[in-house]
């Protein structure tokens, strides 16, 4: 079939490289004049290397926990997975080669108005809109916005190999510090009218001097046209985790449900609300069960816990995935 890509991210590009290598003429379109996510803090699970096996020597640092500060109390909490630092931007670059080497066609500088959209739903069979939180393909179909938050993160020269994240919550979100290797990332996810002052207060309180500082909108909220010929994935489709922000794990294991049900939109759709909603419903409510403990009665929470960072509350989900 003829498939267009709109938005050449880490799910487009993973989607085009699938795609492409099952026969199917794809053509991504990207609005940017490059390939590469840079507002990103690219901190992904070891189920990474099940959807890109290609994505280990990419590997920075390796996290292992995560402290939590809350202000009267400190928990360390395990992961069930390993965490890998990479480069976001690396990892998009290198899955576009894979896509290209597949077959598909990228084209960059694109800017996909409602106009082309018309255009693109005439000359090809499917159109799969994975351009980010604010999705033209969202918005061509009439789909509700997301929910947002801001995220923003900054570096520091340090070096720095520690095998654990550590972060503090705020109202809505947290502050984070990644250890990654030849520099620190700080950075915040919070409500998009406070996140900077609670960023810059804390860098001042600490004495923190941020270099190269961007931000990005993060989504939530899943939201998928209910169209024969049309999709969402990735952040378009406002997949992201409520309890980190992180979209990648999210987005990919989508897309592995798009390739199981393609060409069909519809069945597309119901296998990921089915998925989805009740993990995003459930994670929602945990969430603000611990914030509420560890703001207001600390001494109820453990001081050491272990929890799966992908699924909250689908521990096993993935573990006979099959690598590649």
């Amino acid at each position: 079939m003829k498939v267009a890509i709109v938005g050449a991210g880490i799910t487009g590009l993973y989607l085009a490289w699938k795609l492409s290598e099952k026969g199917h003429k794809v053509e991504v379109f990207e609005k940017k004049n490059a390939i590469g996510k840079e507002a990103c803090s690219g901190l992904f699970s070891e189920r990474i290397l099940n959807f890109i096996p290609q994505s280990k020597k990419l590997i920075q640092n390796e996290i292992n926990f995560v402290l939590i500060h809350f202000p009267k109390k400190t928990i360390r909490v395990d992961f069930a997975k390993r965490f890998f630092v990479m480069d976001h931007a690396e990892l998009d670059r290198l899955i576009a080669n894979l896509a290209a080497n597949s077959g598909a066609e990228i084209k960059l500088s694109q800017n996909v108005s409602r106009i082309v959209l018309d255009k693109l739903k005439n000359e090809f069979d499917r159109i799969i809109g994975c351009d980010g939180a604010n999705s033209e393909v969202r918005k061509y179909f009439g789909l509700p916005e997301s929910n947002y938050r801001l995220g923003i993160l900054g570096f520091v020269p340090e070096k720095n190999n520690f095998n654990y994240v550590e972060t503090w919550p705020v109202k809505n979100g947290f502050i984070w510090k990644i250890p990654r290797g030849e520099e620190a990332e700080y950075g915040i996810i919070a409500d998009m009218n406070e996140a900077r002052k609670l960023l810059d207060d804390f860098c001042l309180k600490n004495d923190i001097h941020l270099q190269n500082i961007k931000s990005a909108l993060i989504p939530q909220g899943l939201i998928m046209p209910k169209n024969s010929k049309a999709a969402l994935c990735g952040d378009a489709a406002g997949l992201t985790k409520p309890w980190s922000g992180g979209g990648v794990v999210w987005g990919l294991t989508a897309a592995d449900f798009l390739l199981k049900n393609f060409p069909d939109m519809l069945k597309y759709r119901q296998a990921s609300k089915r998925f989805f909603m009740p993990e995003i419903a459930l994670s929602k409510i945990a969430l603000k069960l611990v914030y509420f403990l560890g703001f207001h009665f600390p001494l109820v929470l453990p001081k050491k816990l272990k929890m799966e960072g992908d699924y909250a509350f689908r521990h096993n989900y993935g573990r006979q995935q099959k690598v590649g």
